[in-house]
């Protein structure tokens, strides 16, 4: 069986190893809507038994703040298990030295994160809460990058547009959205030393680094429909999905506001008036956990945008240090020297 034949492990890890820490993702933002950090008082252990050897009956069917905190940790650990077979295939099956030592920094993250969420059910502190929930977007972020450096667009791209405006404007949307995530956890883990002034200058910046966001997305959504940016097709799915999770996030963002501090608007609107703030209410814990995790995926999905764009930088590529030089590089620019001097047109890669 030739390699090309051969079922590509290292694929199917990376993409599940990503795929399964959204959902990680949202359980936590639930305990955190919740403020069910506490659920389980001691660690690793829950209410002194192995984590795996808790009577499943007693936290399935106990009460939600239980559910959820001891659900986020068994799919953290299964989360661990898959990057662990993420690791084991790359160093087994992957040619790319960088990319099987990527997979081992995915693996010291995961572990990384799961220490720094014991470390806040053991010493009750609700700052490393705050580095725990933003910690969890960026191995997301992390694991999507290696998700999409398995892919086939990755394998193949080749270098075809010069380096200008797009290459800039998608970091600066990720790092808008990375600042968006911080903002965002001053909030949720607002301490009880934060004044009122404090805390509604953090809301004031959050609501400008939403603005950031949305022009961001807007100017990349613009520029991959302009020349040279055009002429690369697959540029514009990442640009279609992130506006289109712009549109709901702005949605979400919208009803967390609604949810968590009433109407705006409400005496101006006698029949919005009557909307009464729930505390930790179903639908208001899980607009409001939405709103987080759609947050996650703008991270993650700028990290694809900057993927596709580095694959077709021209300059990244000619850097012979740079990971974005296609495979075979040499013999596919041979080839193309070749048909361009007897007058084919070159194919595209």
């Amino acid at each position: 069986m030739s390699s090309e034949a051969k079922f590509n492990f290292v694929k199917l890890w990376a993409w599940l190893s990503a795929m399964f820490i959204f959902p990680l993702i949202w359980v936590g933002g639930l305990v955190t809507t919740h403020d069910a950090g506490m659920a389980v008082p001691d660690w690793p252990g829950t209410y002194g038994y192995n984590l795996f050897l808790y009577p499943i009956s007693t936290w399935l069917y106990g009460p939600f703040d239980l559910l959820i905190e001891h659900g986020h940790r068994l799919l953290g650990s299964w989360v661990g298990l898959l990057v662990i077979f993420l690791c084991i295939s790359a160093w087994a099956t992957e040619a790319r030295r960088w990319y099987r030592w990527a997979c081992v920094g995915l693996l010291a993250a995961v572990i990384a994160q799961g220490l720094l969420g014991g470390f806040r059910v053991v010493l009750d502190e609700r700052t490393i809460a705050m580095v725990h929930g933003c910690g969890g977007p960026l191995v997301f972020a992390y694991a999507s990058f290696l998700a999409f450096a398995s892919s086939s667009d990755w394998k193949h791209a080749w270098p075809s547009i010069a380096p200008k405006g797009l290459w800039r404007l998608s970091w600066v949307l990720l790092g808008a959205t990375v600042t968006q995530l911080v903002l965002g956890a001053q909030l949720r883990h607002a301490l009880p030393s934060t004044t009122p002034v404090g805390f509604m200058s953090m809301v004031h910046l959050h609501l400008t680094f939403a603005g950031v966001v949305t022009a961001a997305i807007l100017g990349v959504w613009f520029l991959v429909r302009r020349n040279p940016y055009s002429t690369e097709p697959r540029l514009k799915v990442p640009a279609n999905a992130l506006a289109g999770l712009l549109v709901v996030q702005l949605a979400l963002g919208i009803g967390t506001w609604m949810a968590n501090y009433a109407l705006p608007w409400s005496e101006t609107a006698p029949s919005l008036a009557r909307y009464v703030i729930s505390a930790k209410g179903y639908w208001e814990s899980m607009l409001v956990t939405a709103h987080q995790a759609t947050g996650s995926l703008l991270i993650a999905f700028s990290t694809w945008l900057i993927c596709r764009v580095g694959r077709r930088q021209i300059s990244l590529a000619q850097n012979p240090n740079s990971f974005t030089i296609p495979q075979n590089a040499s013999i596919l620019g041979t080839a193309r020297e070749t048909q361009t001097t007897v007058g084919q047109p070159v194919s595209a890669v």
